[in-house]
């Protein structure tokens, strides 16, 4: 099937599409500071051949100029624990939509045994406060999971479109439900050096963070490399959908017309709830025994011209609940400008 091929067709043809949208799009140096940011992200599983578990997420976000609600962002600033009252900040926003199914997508009956169909649709407000080495963020999410959340529709929609499987279990799908997400993410950059080797640029960003809600509640720590050139000005990589490793919408433009990095990372988890496995907070609903200790690992590639940055990032992430199979395989495209 074509979704099988796209690991490896497509990632060439997103290296080739960005070279030429680079060229034709790239303005003159700008100053990013004075700038607002907006991105479009899609992670999909299809990336990994399979179509089950986490199997979509998509997510557009907007970023505003450096200190543009100045206002609100030192009150919200002084109000949370932890978070810097210095540095550069900024005021987020974005809406996504998550699907989740089990694997076999063309039975009508429950899986008991399998992951639940469930959708999951927010919008979310955050705020981030940069400085050279150091990257705060905090969001808070509200939306719906269930039906409402019109991820039965889409699925169909987009299976039908592209000649894919229909999936015949939505039915079992998880209650609607309100649903409320707090995360906070700090990074910290230790070691940013050139190296001898080619002139090539260099960091390590290890990272901590935590989530409460009855979406997700966890606690993460994990690290990140990168290895490449003129990319001092992205402080922590691409933005990504939560629960992952931490990532920036914002981006300085390189120093000359095209930067680029390669990156890796690795992540843990202590899951205390996932809802998109535990089922439903106040009703009786679908659910499987989740894991406790959940890790990711992921590899990507990042290019950037000037005030344009795409990224492709292929996630692995451990088994999550008694009898899964296989870790989850997924990939993670993302496209964001300055302007």
């Amino acid at each position: 099937m074509l979704r099988l091929r796209l690991p490896t067709v497509g990632f060439f043809l997103v290296v080739t599409l960005a070279t030429l949208l680079g060229l034709l799009l790239a303005g003159p140096p700008a100053a990013a500071q004075d700038r607002s940011s907006v991105s479009l992200l899609l992670e999909n599983d299809s990336f990994g051949g399979s179509d089950r578990h986490y199997t979509n997420g998509l997510k557009a976000s907007w970023l505003s100029r450096k200190d543009q609600f100045t206002d609100f962002s030192h009150w919200l600033a002084r109000a949370l624990p932890l978070f810097p009252e210095t540095g550069e900040r900024r005021v987020g926003f974005a809406i996504g939509q998550n699907m989740y199914t089990p694997t076999d997508i063309a039975a009508t009956t429950l899986q008991t045994e399998d992951q639940p169909y469930a959708g999951w649709l927010y919008g979310e407000v955050g705020l981030v406060s940069k400085t050279d080495d150091r990257h705060d963020a905090v969001s808070i999410s509200i939306g719906v999971i269930g039906p409402a959340s019109q991820a039965e529709n889409a699925q169909k929609f987009w299976h039908d479109t592209f000649g894919f499987s229909e999936p015949k279990g939505w039915d079992n799908q998880l209650e609607n439900e309100p649903a409320l997400n707090l995360t906070y993410m700090h990074s910290r950059r230790f070691f940013k050096e050139d190296l001898p080797l080619f002139g090539l640029d260099a960091d390590v960003i290890p990272h901590a963070g935590v989530s409460l809600g009855n979406v997700f509640t966890y606690a993460a720590a994990g690290l990140t490399l990168r290895l490449g050139d003129d990319f001092k000005g992205d402080f922590s990589g691409p933005d990504r959908i939560r629960p992952s490793m931490p990532g920036a919408v914002h981006f300085e433009p390189p120093g000359g017309l095209f930067g680029w990095y390669v990156f890796a990372g690795v992540e843990g988890r202590a899951m205390a709830r996932n809802i998109f496995l535990d089922g439903n907070t106040f009703t009786d609903s679908h659910s499987v025994d989740r894991k406790l200790w959940v890790g990711d690992a992921q590899i990507g590639l990042a290019l950037i011209f000037r005030r344009f940055r795409i990224t492709y990032t292929q996630v692995l992430r451990t088994i999550e609940f008694d009898g899964q199979d296989h870790p989850h395989n997924f990939g993670a495209l993302s496209l964001t400008a300055n302007f």
